[in-house]
């Protein structure tokens, strides 16, 4: 019998109002159950809220140290269950064991690192203009947070989000994606064993319609932090600008490594393999275009489709494994569907394009990783995002040409360029328009302590990872304190 697991409101596991429950699948085999999980509705959401809202004036003034101990705990015990976790999340949403290994370290390193803030969450001193008063700023809390996860990163995206907004003192409802709850409730469990107090971190499972609609809407909510898909963002961008609250929105990627005439070839092959089919290329950063010069473009492809031939479909949690399933059927479906575009649009199909059903793939959502050539910088493959193992070659003749092709796109999140000449690796890092550039890496493999997010529709602005996390969980507050005895009047207003 199938484990059921519970919502996390007020300090308690409990069921859903709604009496219902969802079952987890493992997209690998999707005759495998990983756990029954609540249906959860508004009235689960609204008793989340409450907890958080009765926790709020406590939390805030808990020392900001002492909040980052509890994190500094959480860390220290997600050390002790990383192979565990891992194994569940492989379980839950397939990709393969040393991804999800990495997704925990992630997480690791991320708590580790905000738990520092908690004694860094400098403000500013400045000289007054008068005698005898003192200037500073300072951070609060924005007040209730909701951090909407998605499925890629169950644990890493949640870190992200959760472990800022509780150093700097904000109660939080956390809603992860249906197809990965267990990975969160397994990262709450967590902060209850660390010994947050009660209220402070809540948590309810369900679909985005019936538990993240409301939780979006909810009137006291004050921040809506939100990683998916760019028609779900707009939803939030819309609501919280009607509502006047902050909404942090990170979406999607359109992202294209770039390979120069003078490129170390294996090397680049190697960060296109990896950006293109790691995570069966279900990440918001995966390379799903390569920009390559005509001049080792024949080369490069050859190359390239050789070394995507080779890769084994599979179940995540064996080590002969490289390329895991997609996540659910309907995604399946959506990967395929753009096969046919790319067809229909002219372009050449050159490898995979189909369902994988290799054996021990019978019974999952597994996709051939895909190649297509002779790709128009226009083409709908080469335009929207597909999240799957599906890459786009498009040949250039110059390096201008080759920025103006990654530009032209409506993301804007990450980006790669193989070149020797420091020269042309300076002026990409300027000219690509992009939250992320690497030189001679693949586009993928950010680092918590730096800025994550990208520009134009991949996002609204605000970024995650390193102190840049801290801005959209807290308001400046300034001070003024007179201690001259009379009324001073700033601007020397007489």
């Amino acid at each position: 019998m199938s484990a059921i697991y519970k919502n996390f409101i007020n300090g308690k596991w409990v069921d859903s109002v709604s009496g219902k429950t969802f079952e987890n699948r493992n997209p690998a085999n999707k005759d495998e159950i990983v756990g029954i999980f609540q249906k959860s509705n508004t009235e689960d959401v609204n008793r989340a809220v409450e907890a958080a809202k009765n926790s709020a004036d406590m939390w805030r003034k808990y020392p900001a140290p002492k909040r980052a101990e509890i994190l500094y705990r959480v860390a220290e015990m997600l050390i002790k269950k990383k192979e565990d976790f891992a194994c569940d999340m492989t379980r839950e949403m397939g990709k393969v064991l040393k991804e999800t290994r990495g997704d925990v370290q992630e997480a690791i390193d991320m708590t580790y690192y905000v738990a520092g803030e908690g004694r860094r969450l400098f403000g500013d001193t400045t000289p007054s203009e008068l005698p005898n008063k003192f200037c500073m700023s300072v951070r609060i809390p924005v007040g209730i947070v909701a951090a909407i996860t998605p499925w890629n990163f169950p644990m890493a995206i949640p870190s992200w989000k959760i472990a800022p907004a509780l150093v700097t003192g904000n109660t939080v409802i956390f809603k992860p994606a249906s197809d990965t709850p267990l990975s969160a409730v397994n990262f709450v469990k967590l902060f209850e064993d660390a010994g947050l107090p009660k209220g402070v971190l809540n948590m309810v499972t369900g679909t985005g319609t019936e538990a993240g609609e409301p939780l979006i809407l909810h009137k006291d909510v004050k921040l809506v932090s939100f990683t998916g898909s760019s028609d779900v963002g707009r939803f939030v961008a819309t609501d919280c600008a009607h509502k006047m609250k902050r909404c942090s929105l990170e979406m999607g990627g359109k992202n294209a490594i770039i390979v120069m005439d003078d490129a170390n070839l294996d090397l680049a092959i190697e960060g296109a393999i990896w950006g293109g089919f790691g995570t069966a290329g279900q990440r918001c950063t995966a390379a799903s275009r390569v920009v390559v010069h005509k001049a080792v473009a024949k080369d490069f492809i050859s190359k390239f489709s050789e070394r995507a031939k080779a890769l084994r479909c599979g179940d995540g949690l064996l080590p002969t494994t490289d390329v895991g399933p997609i996540i659910n059927e309907s995604q399946l479906n959506k990967v395929h569907g753009y096969t046919k575009t790319g067809k229909g649009e002219g372009a050449k199909l050159l490898i995979g394009g189909d369902m994988c059903t290799d054996k021990g793939c019978e019974k999952g959502y597994f996709y051939k990783p895909t190649i297509f050539v002779d790709v128009d910088r226009n083409m709908r493959i080469a335009q929207e995002e597909i999240f799957g193992p599906t890459v786009s070659i498009i040949t250039v003749g110059s390096f201008e040409e080759a920025i103006d092709v990654v530009n032209g796109i409506k993301y804007g999140l990450s980006s790669s360029i193989y070149t020797q000449d420091v020269n042309k690796a300076f002026v990409a890092m300027r000219d690509i328009y992009a939250g992320i550039t690497y030189i001679n890496s693949s586009t993928i493999g950010a680092e918590v302590h730096l800025p994550f997010g990208g520009v134009n529709q991949t996002g609204n602005g605000h970024r995650e990872g390193g102190t840049t996390a801290l801005d959209i969980f807290t308001e400046w507050k300034t001070l003024y304190i007179d201690y001259s005895g009379r009324l001073q009047k700033a601007q020397s207003i007489e």
